[in-house]
């Protein structure tokens, strides 16, 4: 049986995290996380892992081509050879055509949202500096106005979570990730899923456009 090969496209907010995990546990194969897999290599001391931490060490990106060598290594791993989930890589051409020289993508899902909707499910999250218990104030508020129901510690929001930070990331991502949407769609694997829906409703979404793919032929 071939493997399948899925990348997630999307926005902060498009809950790419969340689908990532349900499709992993739902076709039982792995996701890859490239924020944590550059970590592993960095701990581990390995020779790109010390290439990618100097460059964080002076404050900079680690580059594409660092990067891709981190992920063509991973990828070469044993426990990917029936499919994995992608999410965070490729993030601009640049690492789309590197990854398209070594790796077969079977389909790329767009999770959908506006900016509007990507501003308000960042923004609107909390977090318990004491106990940690996270909240957002649509979706998962506190009994109480911005206090912990555990500990009843005022919530904070992250610096990662202002609208300054997210209007930040906004525009990167569609300087350099958005790109890959007309990338993909050329190459006759991109779906668009409607991200504004409830996580089940986008789940079911995902499973039916795939199958009307030709995923049942594959299906784990």
């Amino acid at each position: 049986m071939n493997p399948l090969n899925i990348l997630l496209l999307g926005t902060q907010g498009s809950g790419k995290g969340t689908q990532a995990t349900r499709l992993s546990e739902y076709f039982n194969i792995p996701t890859i996380s490239t924020g944590e897999i550059l970590r592993e290599e960095m701990e581990k001391g390995t020779e790109l892992g010390k290439l990618a931490q100097s460059y964080i060490n002076r404050g900079n990106l680690v580059p594409d081509d660092v990067v891709s060598s981190i992920v063509r290594k991973e990828l070469s791993r044993d426990k990917y050879v029936d499919g994995v989930i992608l999410d965070g890589y490729p993030r601009n051409i640049v690492q789309a055509e590197t990854l398209a020289d070594f790796f077969t993508l079977n389909y790329v899902l767009l999770i959908d949202i506006s900016d509007e909707e990507a501003v308000k499910r960042v923004t609107g999250r909390r977090i318990c500096p004491k106990c940690g218990e996270n909240y957002h104030i649509n979706f998962n508020p506190p009994k109480e106005d911005e206090i912990c129901d555990k500990c009843k510690t005022k919530l904070e929001s992250r610096e990662d979570t202002t609208p300054e930070a997210v209007e930040t990331r906004l525009k990167v991502y569609h300087s350099l990730t958005e790109p890959l949407v007309g990338f993909y769609k050329d190459k006759g694997i991109l779906i668009k899923i409607n991200g504004e829906q409830g996580i089940a409703e986008v789940f079911e979404e995902i499973l039916t456009k795939l199958k009307e793919h030709g995923l049942h032929n594959e299906e784990k």
